[in-house]
């Protein structure tokens, strides 16, 4: 009788250290999950957007030092439905996606283009342009370079803006053409303008704004670019709410017209 009593009373003691210890690590857990981007956001008033403010129509920083443009707008669209302001955090191409994952923003912003390589350490929202690599040169010379076979000769000077799909693309696809890469996203097209350069393959939607402003320079065939290309915003890994919440602000500013509102405005 003695020995059941003792056996019983440590079956009970055994159950009640292994409860306790369940309890401990779910709570453990439960501390440790994350705070949700959201949250984060909604908590502090600030929506930190990483743009690099030298793709227009997308994003330029002005000398005044803001930002305008189609993804600025959209920026602060995203902003107001979050109740909060949106905060511009300088990026280059070449360190978009240091400064994203080492946490300087929120999310992402200025035509940035869906890769493969990006997707491996960020989220993408739900993309919200199709476009894609076609060239862009002098008036005069839209005749030869018509394909990518008249591009990659050795006496074509080929222009590119440095780490992004533009240099990618010309590395890719140009092996006998001079590849320059130059630094100045926003006075790149000058070079061509002054015959530093003959051409640069760039997204279709660039093109058609350069040629507004600048009409000695032709896009070349944009409605039939050498590539397929979507546009998307980065966003966080593993942080479905905040996910949610950009996909579905995205898809009714889309759906509504107000999308195509905000690129008429800067593309006509």
């Amino acid at each position: 009788m003695g020995n059941r009593v003792q056996n019983a009373q440590r079956f009970v003691q055994h159950t009640a250290m292994l409860l306790a210890g369940c309890s401990l690590a779910a709570a453990s857990a439960f501390a440790a999950e994350p705070t949700s981007t959201l949250t984060q956001v909604e908590t502090s008033g600030v929506l930190k957007v990483c743009t690099t403010g030298d793709y227009r129509p997308f994003t330029y920083l002005q000398p005044d030092g803001s930002y305008v443009g189609i993804d600025i707008d959209e920026a602060n669209s995203l902003a107001n439905a979050l109740g909060v302001k949106a905060e511009f955090v300088k990026t280059t191409w070449p360190t978009l996606m240091k400064d994203f994952t080492a946490g300087k923003c929120d999310i992402a912003m200025g035509g940035i283009s869906v890769t493969l390589a990006r997707q491996k350490v960020a989220a993408y929202s739900v993309h919200y342009m199709v476009d894609g690599k076609t060239p862009i040169t002098r008036c005069a010379d839209v005749e030869k370079y018509q394909t990518i076979q008249q591009i990659d000769q050795p006496d074509v000077r080929v222009i590119v803006n440095p780490g992004g799909t533009n240099e990618k693309f010309a590395k890719a696809h140009l092996n006998k053409a001079k590849i320059e890469v130059y630094p100045d996203n926003n006075t790149i097209f000058q070079q061509i303008i002054d015959g530093k350069a003959d051409v640069m393959v760039t997204d279709a939607i660039e093109t058609r704004l350069q040629h507004k402003l600048h009409p000695q320079l032709c896009s070349v065939h944009p409605d039939h670019p050498f590539t397929y290309g979507e546009k998307a915003y980065l966003l966080p890994r593993d942080d479905l709410p905040f996910q949610n919440f950009v996909n579905q602000w995205l898809h009714l500013q889309i759906r509504s017209g107000e999308f195509q509102k905000v690129v008429d405005r800067w593309v006509g």
